[in-house]
């Protein structure tokens, strides 16, 4: 039965987020307002809860499903190997709405990465995130809440009625304000030699390849943003 709970944006209650931690730990979906979308998020090794994840957005298989995380730290175990740019990267834009591809370990379940041995992880900007990353302990899937190739969902609603989904939608309490949710999260891959950067302002675009002498390659980005995002 879908749920849907009120809860403040800038400081979320403890016994909501411990109640959506422990929807999580159950191997059930969940979606939030973040600082750039509307996510579903859900446990990476609970691989029935994976499952659901790409059920509900209807999103091919061999697509790689991004992460939050609360750290440079929890990067280091997801990931292969983290090149001196990302630790620029990271140090720069987090918390807030870069997303940095990097190459999974092999502790990352195949079927969270698609099969692509990549994955793109983000640390929010956003204290409900945040204060779930800290309560469950582990990094988390959180895609985009939307059915894979339309528009993102904007309120808890509006995620339900999309996504047909039995879980649990938070839906943010901001007094005086509309909600603050931004736009599409930018990306930079760190792979392999390439780099590359999308979604983001053209000033922004110039700051990361200040830090990373990046090359701005539309076509690569949508070979490579298409199977993680």
């Amino acid at each position: 039965m879908a749920e849907v709970i009120p809860i403040l944006w800038d400081d979320p209650e403890a016994d909501k987020i411990a109640y959506a931690a422990n929807t999580l730990r159950r191997g059930e979906l969940i979606a939030i307002p973040t600082d750039a979308l509307y996510c579903i998020l859900a446990d990476p090794y609970n691989l029935a809860a994976v499952m659901k994840v790409f059920q509900a957005k209807s999103r091919a298989w061999d697509r790689s499903l991004p992460m939050f995380v609360d750290s440079v730290d929890q990067v280091a175990e997801l990931a292969r190997h983290l090149p001196s740019r990302f630790y620029l990267l990271a140090h720069r834009y987090w918390p807030g709405p870069l997303s940095i591809i990097v190459e999974a370990s092999g502790s990352v379940p195949l079927k969270v990465t698609g099969n692509t041995a990549r994955l793109s992880v983000r640390k929010p900007a956003s204290a409900i995130a945040l204060r779930l990353l800290q309560e469950f302990g582990m990094p988390l899937i959180a895609t985009s809440a939307n059915l894979s190739g339309f528009p993102t969902c904007k309120d808890a609603s509006e995620v339900l009625a999309a996504l047909g989904m039995a879980a649990l939608a938070v839906d943010s309490i901001v007094h005086g304000v509309d909600r603050r949710i931004g736009a599409i999260s930018s990306i930079a891959a760190v792979l392999v030699g390439v780099y590359v950067v999308g979604f983001t302002p053209l000033s922004s675009i110039a700051q990361i390849r200040g830090i990373v002498g990046a090359m701005v390659a539309g076509s690569i980005l949508a070979d490579i943003s298409t199977r993680v995002w």
